[in-house]
């Protein structure tokens, strides 16, 4: 006997992963000049120097059972306490390291913090669409009914009105990720406002706190001076969810974090169902190196003069042949309006112009494609005339 729902889990990959596998079989018959991949949200910089030599130094300097030994279940101590100083510096909180777990990445954040929050067949999650497809396996995974707030608004920013309907008493928490992935979107100070005043509105008429869970991969990629807001500025009941992987480009090594807002109502008990969490699913002592690593280069910024660059190139050059989308602004991705509306047909046909873009129904927004724009610059330079072939044989 096997657990049947992990065996559909197992045997029916992600359609990103499909595609990114698709890409890697075509460049081999093809070559990879014919082969304009944008499906995986793979950084294409590498970390930065310093990165690499923190690395160097800790095996260099290191006593190495010391350096490859476990850490505390939650994380290194001394690491926990440099994150949440960090946090306090940029951002005018109050976190200590008692409420910092370090994770495998933030899928292992977010599993763990859903573990937490959730109460098995009685509690929903809310995400807002366009959301990331692992948000809906990670629910269910620990329990909950998936629930999704659909696209209202052109902007992708959340109409607090819908929301307000959307959230029940048997809403647990929502799950808030800015910059979006998949539309680069960041969630405006209304919008976070509204968001605010909703829970705040619905967790008093229910007479329970319902959590916001901000995940933020993405957060240090934003272009133009634009700020994204901090949510423990604007909600006390929330868990953030932290990665490394784009921020410093290092996606393989997972590692990332919780944070449990020291003002949420029962933090600190939260913090412990975090930590039974972790123990429940396996993740505890995230990889030793990668914490200390972490804990040196907190400072560090991203160099994001590529993605930049490419965003300019391939925002521009799609609106140009008549493609409609939002002007991203963070992450490093274009949510595409698909001409006609077909979204699955039109990610199909564009395999045939050598094109790889993910369809964006798994993102709960049918009639969209999502295009990962963290490729060589080249690749999107020769990737516009398929794509304007491409267009117009859908608006036929």
């Amino acid at each position: 006997m096997y657990n049947k729902k992990a065996y559909e889990l197992g045997s029916v990959r992600s359609v990103i992963r499909e595609l990114f596998e698709y890409g890697k079989k075509r460049a081999a018959e093809y070559g990879a000049d014919k082969v304009f991949d944008f499906s995986l949200g793979n950084p294409s910089v590498p970390p930065p120097q310093e990165v690499e030599r923190a690395i160097a130094d800790f095996v260099a300097t290191s006593e190495p059972v010391a350096l490859h030994g476990y850490t505390s279940a939650p994380g290194d101590a001394a690491v926990r306490k440099a994150v949440a100083d960090y946090i306090n510096e940029r951002f005018g909180t109050a976190f200590t390291a008692d409420y910092i777990y370090m994770t495998c990445g933030a899928a292992a954040a977010l599993t763990i913090t859903l573990g937490a929050l959730v109460t098995p067949e009685a509690d929903e999650i809310i995400a807002v669409a366009p959301y990331f497809p692992e948000y809906k396996v990670f629910a269910e995974g620990q329990g909950a009914s998936f629930k999704v707030l659909p696209i209202t608004r052109k902007d992708f920013q959340i109409d607090p009105e819908k929301l307000y309907e959307a959230v029940t008493p048997r809403t647990a928490a929502i799950i808030l990720n800015s910059p979006n992935n998949p539309s680069g979107v960041v969630y405006d100070d209304e919008c976070l406002k509204g968001v605010a005043r909703v829970l705040g509105s619905r967790s008093k008429e229910f007479g329970h706190p319902i959590y916001i869970i901000s995940d933020e991969p993405y957060r240090e990629l934003v272009y133009g001076g634009i700020k994204v807001g901090y949510i423990p500025n604007y909600y006390k009941d929330c868990v953030v969810c932290y990665s490394y992987s784009k921020s410093l480009s290092l996606p393989g090594e997972r590692i990332g974090y919780v944070a449990v807002n020291p003002e949420a109502a029962d933090a600190k008990e939260i913090y412990l169902a975090v930590m039974g969490a972790g123990r429940a699913l396996g993740y505890v002592c995230a990889p030793s190196l990668m914490q200390y690593v972490v804990g040196r280069c907190l400072r560090l910024s991203p160099d994001l003069e590529a993605y930049e660059r490419n965003r300019e190139l391939i925002y521009g050059g799609l609106t140009r042949i008549g493609y409609e989308c939002v002007r991203p602004d963070g992450a490093f991705y274009l949510f595409v309006k698909v001409p006609g509306g077909n979204d699955e047909e039109f990610s199909e046909r564009a395999k045939e112009y050598g094109i790889l873009v993910v369809p964006g129904a798994g993102f709960g927004a049918p009639g969209y494609v999502r295009l990962s724009y963290c490729v060589a610059y080249d690749t999107i330079k020769n990737s516009l005339e398929p794509f304007a072939a491409l267009y117009a044989e859908f608006k036929k």
